[in-house]
C-alpha cells in the first residue's frame, strides 16, 4: 500500500527543516517516518531546491515531481487508464476525496491503476496538490489555539433499521495537528460543550484559544470585531478560562488546520462517490 504524499506535508518537511529543527524532531511532529522526512530534504537538495523557512509553492512542486518523475521511461498502460478515466479522478478530487479513495472506487469498478502512476497523472495533468500563494502563520505554542469544525460526515444505520444522519465535532490542535472527533446527531450548544470537555481530556488540557467557524451552537451573532456568543457557551468558556476567537464567514483559511482534517474524517464515514 502506498501512502499518500500532499503538497501540504512536503510544505511543512522543508519549513521546519529552514527553521533549524532536526529531522528526527520533525518526524515526530508531523508524524513520519524519519526516513521519509530524509528522502524529501534529500530530493529538495537534488533537484536545487533552497530549503527556508518560507517555501514557494513552486519549491514544493520541483519536490514532488522529483519524488515521482516519468522522465527516461515510457507511459505504460496505467497512464492510459488514467487518461481514459480523467472525468472520473478529476470529479473524485473536485469533491475532495484523496487519492486513495478514487484509486479504491476505481479498483472496485475493474479499473487497476497504481497509485504512483495515478498520482503522477493526478499531479502533472489535474494540478493536485496545487494551492493559491499562502502568508506564512506562527503555530505558536503547544496548548494556544484549537480550531472547531461541526459538519455532516456520514450515516448510521439504527437498530430499528433506520438510517440516520450524524455530524462531529473535529478539533485540531494548531501546533501538533493532532486531531479529536467526536460523533453526535445534534450541532447545539450542549453537544458543542461535550465536544469540548471530551477534547480536553483527550488532550490532556484546556487550550487558551478556541476558534470555531459560526455555528450557531457556539456563536449568536457573527462580526469580525464584535461576535456575540450563545449565553450558555460563553458562560462555560469562563469557567473554563479559555477565550473564544471565531472565524471570519466564508474565510476557511482562518481554520485551515482543522479544514485539512475534514476530507479525512468524511473519508472513513462516508463510501466514495465519482
Amino acid at each position: 500500500m502506498y501512502r499518500e504524499v500532499t503538497m501540504i506535508e512536503v510544505r511543512e518537511v522543508l519549513r521546519l527543516r529552514g527553521e533549524g529543527l532536526p529531522k528526527k524532531r520533525i518526524a515526530a511532529q508531523l508524524g513520519l517516518d524519519p526516513k521519509t522526512v530524509r528522502r524529501y530534504l534529500t530530493t529538495a537538495e537534488t533537484a536545487g531546491v533552497r530549503v527556508t523557512a518560507t517555501v514557494s509553492d513552486e519549491d514544493v512542486r520541483q519536490v514532488l515531481l522529483a519524488l515521482h518523475p516519468t522522465a527516461g521511461r515510457p507511459r505504460g498502460d496505467g497512464w492510459s487508464r488514467c487518461v481514459e478515466q480523467r472525468a472520473a479522478i478529476e470529479r473524485g478530487l473536485g469533491d475532495g476525496l484523496r487519492l486513495t479513495k478514487i484509486r479504491k472506487f476505481l479498483g472496485r469498478q475493474g479499473v487497476l491503476i497504481a497509485y504512483p502512476t495515478l498520482h503522477r497523472f493526478a499531479v502533472l495533468e489535474l494540478q493536485f496538490g496545487k494551492t493559491a500563494t499562502t502568508i506564512p502563520v506562527l503555530d505558536g505554542e503547544p496548548g494556544h489555539e484549537l480550531q472547531v469544525d461541526p459538519g455532516w460526515v456520514g450515516w448510521l444505520t439504527l437498530p430499528e433499521r433506520k438510517r440516520r444522519r450524524f455530524r462531529a465535532w473535529i478539533l485540531t490542535a494548531v501546533r501538533s495537528r493532532h486531531r479529536f472527533v467526536y460523533p453526535t446527531f445534534e450541532e447545539t450548544t450542549a453537544r458543542a460543550i461535550e465536544a469540548c470537555e471530551a477534547a480536553w481530556e483527550f488532550f490532556g488540557g484546556v487550550f487558551k484559544v478556541l476558534i470555531p467557524d459560526n455555528t450557531k451552537a457556539i456563536v449568536v451573532h457573527a462580526d469580525p470585531l464584535a461576535p456575540r456568543f450563545t449565553p450558555a457557551f460563553l458562560e462555560y468558556a469562563q469557567a473554563r478560562h479559555f477565550h473564544i476567537d471565531p472565524a471570519r464567514v466564508r474565510h476557511a483559511r482562518d481554520k485551515g488546520r482543522v479544514e485539512r482534517a475534514v476530507p479525512g474524517v468524511r473519508d472513513v464515514a462516508l463510501p466514495a462517490k465519482c
